[in-house]
């Protein structure tokens, strides 16, 4: 067995940790750093296969020696710029990111179930006339005498869909992962289209797919403004540096490295005005501060307010300070994003929550104006994660969109949480449009993907990949059908009933901006 002595950064062991059910666990962790505190040494380790959120100093009695592994060395091989150069590196070392996509086994469906007489809605796809037609493919309108007819027995709303201009790219390898129960429902695969082959998408491409020249979903650009660049990863940015934040009545532990000045990193606490977000050393200083700070509400814009919930415009420009001491916190709780302190072209909507002393802060998003996107960061403060607060932030983002008259979606990657978040959000206003669908003169109801896109504000593509992602779509004797199994539908209208916070369109007070008169504005 190895001593304490002989553990150094590169290392990898089990390192005992507390599992959310409170149970103790020996996951495989690697050190990145070691200090010694008064005689008593503490190792920084990353769980394998773990978020980096939950990166911790720990003592050498967590550590279980007995299987540690050392870190080996490379073979010395030349460089770009001709030298040799080699680097102790950890076993396995490039963790495997992929996902698995296969389609799970189909389930039958539960006995004894029946619904009322299914709900069709017939979606058509007509191609585009600068396209040839792909052999298999229908590209004139289906009557709706060539829909599946109604089945008493089954246990599924059938939805036919169709949309013009915009191809459904249907893949059989779409993950099964839903938002909501699937239990005892059957799910069916969806059908690849005749004479056209789609391959199948990790995260981040299909589900997170960009603009593409000929309407199917394609791999995101990462080239966004505030994309992190993990090319330049050090062992200084993968560890946290600030061990806590003081926020008004909040006391908030970062998740991951922000780039404040080296002698505040240093503090047991960092205290922060939460109202214009100057960040101090000492509680004696914040209370300086505070008898000098007027503002009571973050400066900008009030464009919303609703209740207790008011959202604000901030300029990134008229602004700086402010927005570049939003990033700097909101950097404590995002690892997929950069920061800039050239906040110019951004504007930034700050959610906050009003009381008698004053609004404070919630979450906040921004935008760039170069960019397609709606949304450039989005963030939700840990205080108020789980009580619909980041679903708000994200519809009021969409909300602006059709005051503006476009399509929007988020700037890529997402986080996981911020994924969640989407997936959840886009699947309910979704499905949300879809029940709602009502027939006219005893015919079926009929929608497109761009009249779902246009009613929502939600991206074609995104609307396709989240159809794809609850495995909706099916190809059936060449129409789309949309199939709402019973769990689908049971579990939106539960959903729905928890979601209590809405934007309400009529305490919006939003006028686009013309980002070319900025200089005006």
């Amino acid at each position: 067995m190895a001593e304490v002595g002989e553990v150094t950064e590169g290392c990898r062991l089990p390192v005992l940790r507390r599992n959310q059910d409170n149970e103790d666990e020996w996951p495989l962790a690697e050190i990145l750093s070691v200090k010694d505190i008064s005689g008593r040494k503490l190792f920084y380790v990353h769980y394998i296969d773990f978020n980096k959120r939950l990166d911790e100093w720990v003592t050498h009695d967590r550590l279980d020696l007995k299987k540690i592994q050392f870190p080996k060395k490379e073979a010395k091989t030349p460089t770009k710029n001709g030298l040799p150069g080699s680097r102790p590196s950890s076993p396995e070392r490039e963790v495997r990111k992929t996902l698995d996509l296969s389609l799970q086994p189909a389930s039958t469906p539960a006995s004894g179930k029946t619904l009322p007489i299914p709900v069709q809605i017939t979606l058509r796809f007509n191609l585009p006339k600068e396209r040839e037609a792909v052999p298999g493919e229908p590209d004139q309108p289906l009557s709706s005498s060539s829909c599946v007819q109604p089945n008493h027995r089954t246990t599924k709303r059938k939805v036919e869909v169709v949309s013009p201009a915009t191809p459904v790219p249907a893949s059989t390898e779409t993950t099964q992962a839903s938002v909501f129960p699937q239990n005892g429902s059957a799910r069916r695969a969806v059908a690849a289209q005749p004479g056209r082959k789609r391959k199948s998408n990790c995260l981040g491409t299909d589900e997170d797919s960009q603009d593409s020249s000929d309407g199917i979903p394609s791999a995101p650009r990462m080239t966004g403004s505030l994309v992190s660049d993990r090319s330049h990863d050090d062992i200084i940015t993968r560890m946290k540096n600030i061990e806590c934040i003081e926020l008004g009545r909040h006391r908030l532990k970062p998740w991951y490295f922000s780039p404040y000045p080296q002698e505040l990193t240093t503090l047991p606490v960092l205290y922060l005005c939460e109202f214009c977000l100057k960040y101090v050393k000492s509680l004696k200083c914040l209370q300086r501060h505070l008898t000098k700070c007027d503002l009571r509400h973050p400066p900008g814009n009030e464009i919303y307010r609703k209740g207790t919930i008011s959202f604000f415009e901030i300029d990134g420009r008229k602004n700086k300070s402010y927005s570049q001491n939003l990033c700097l916190l909101a950097k404590c709780f995002l690892d997929h994003k950069t920061l800039y302190y050239d906040t110019d072209p951004f504007l930034f909507y700050v959610m906050t929550e009003y009381d008698c002393k004053g609004f404070h802060i919630v979450g906040y998003f921004s935008k760039e104006s170069t960019e397609d996107y709606n949304v450039a960061c989005i963030l939700t403060l840990p205080p108020y994660q789980r009580r619909g607060y980041g679903k708000l932030l994200i519809e009021f983002s969409y909300e602006l969109s059709k005051v503006e008259g476009k399509t929007g979606t988020p700037e890529k990657p997402l986080s996981d949480l911020g994924l969640l978040s989407y997936r959840s959000y886009w699947s309910q206003t979704i499905l949300e449009i879809l029940m709602n669908l009502k027939s006219e003169n005893g015919e079926r109801p009929q929608i497109t993907i761009n009249e779902i896109s246009e009613i929502t504000s939600i991206k074609k593509e995104d609307v396709i990949s989240t159809l794809q992602y609850l495995n909706l779509i099916n190809y059936y004797k060449g129409q789309y059908i949309l199939t709402l199994s019973e769990d689908i539908v049971d579990g939106h209208e539960r959903a729905m009933l928890k979601r209590i916070l809405r934007i309400d369109s009529k305490c919006l007070h939003f006028t686009p901006k013309d980002w070319s008169k900025r200089g005006k504005w």
